[in-house]
């Protein structure tokens, strides 16, 4: 099994690190445009494998699509990270020649390969990827949901004062400070309806916390988080790798599912080794939906913004 991660910074680094963990992969390939900066990565990374125990090859290299030839899986983390006061709206105009350009060149590879975008505004760079290769559409995947719900999970356990391990919950919608949609009406504690621990008023913050998870960091860290976004990635990655049949809600392309068509927004979805298996179709209430409604339109609104 062989992996690319296109973009060798924090988000792209630990990708590569929490892929290699795993070992799942027999080799990762790490891309950059800057002269030995990928190579640099790599090489630090391999000499943490025997103290990590892991077997998996990293290997850097400097703008070579070449060596990213038969790729099984390829993930795009490239473009410019968001500064402190940018929304992820404003990255648009460089990052979508930046993700059109790298979306061609690996395919122009491994044209079998399975794309996971994580650049951002990545509804919008998503939706890119589609329209500008001729892929399958399930084999396009945003990767926004996965890491707003860790996000999610981690506000819940704080909220409740337990584990993470004892919370569940869900992430639909954007990947935008106003386009997500945490769904506190279906989170659970151990099967448990959340609203049995936690006020209304209690679990409204939990959701607007949620919501600017990722503002948050950028405020603190003066950059984008890295982190929590390369676990995400490992987590898709390795579910497709492994034909897990996990779900996750990711950005995927949308034929009427929801009422929406023709536009990338967060879903459940069952990933495996077709990628996007199937979207899981669930039952949300009518303030949910218009949630979702107004979430598309958002995200339409950057789009257009699209010299497709």
């Amino acid at each position: 099994m062989k992996i690319t991660v296109v973009g060798a910074g924090a988000v792209g680094a630990s990708c590569a690190e929490y892929i290699a963990i795993k070992d799942f992969a027999s080799e990762v390939v790490l891309l950059d445009i800057k002269e030995g900066y990928a190579e640099g990565k790599a090489m630090d990374l391999m000499q943490t494998a025997s103290l990590n125990g892991f077997d998996t090859k990293i290997t850097g290299v400097t703008n070579d699509y070449s060596k990213t030839a038969n790729s099984d899986i390829c993930v795009i983390t490239s473009g410019i990270p968001r500064k402190p006061g940018m929304t992820r709206e404003e990255l648009i105009g460089i990052n979508a020649g930046i993700v059109k350009n790298v979306s061609s060149s690996l395919i122009e590879h491994s044209p079998n390969t399975i794309i996971v975008v994580v650049s951002n505004p990545m509804d919008t760079m998503t939706y890119l990827v589609h329209k500008s290769t001729n892929l399958p559409k399930h084999r396009i995947i945003g990767m926004g949901g996965a890491l707003d719900s860790a996000r999610f999970k981690y506000r819940l356990a704080e909220a409740i004062g337990g584990p993470i391990s004892d919370v569940d919950g869900m992430v639909i919608g954007g990947h935008s400070d106003t386009g997500m949609i945490p769904l506190t009406r279906l989170a659970t504690r151990n099967g448990v309806p959340v609203s049995e621990f936690l006020s209304d008023e209690r679990l409204n913050q939990v959701k607007e916390d949620t919501k600017v998870g990722g503002a948050t960091l950028t405020k603190l860290l003066g950059t984008s988080a890295w982190y929590a976004p390369g676990a995400a990635v490992s987590g898709l990655v390795q579910a497709i790798a492994c034909d897990q049949k996990k779900v996750y809600p990711c950005s995927a392309l949308l034929d009427g599912e929801y009422g929406l068509n023709d536009i990338c927004l967060g879903v459940p979805v069952i990933l495996g080794k077709n990628g996007i298996e199937e979207i899981v179709k669930i039952n949300l209430n009518d303030a949910e939906v218009a949630s979702m409604k107004e979430s598309a339109e958002g995200v339409q609104k950057v789009n257009n913004l699209l010299e497709l």
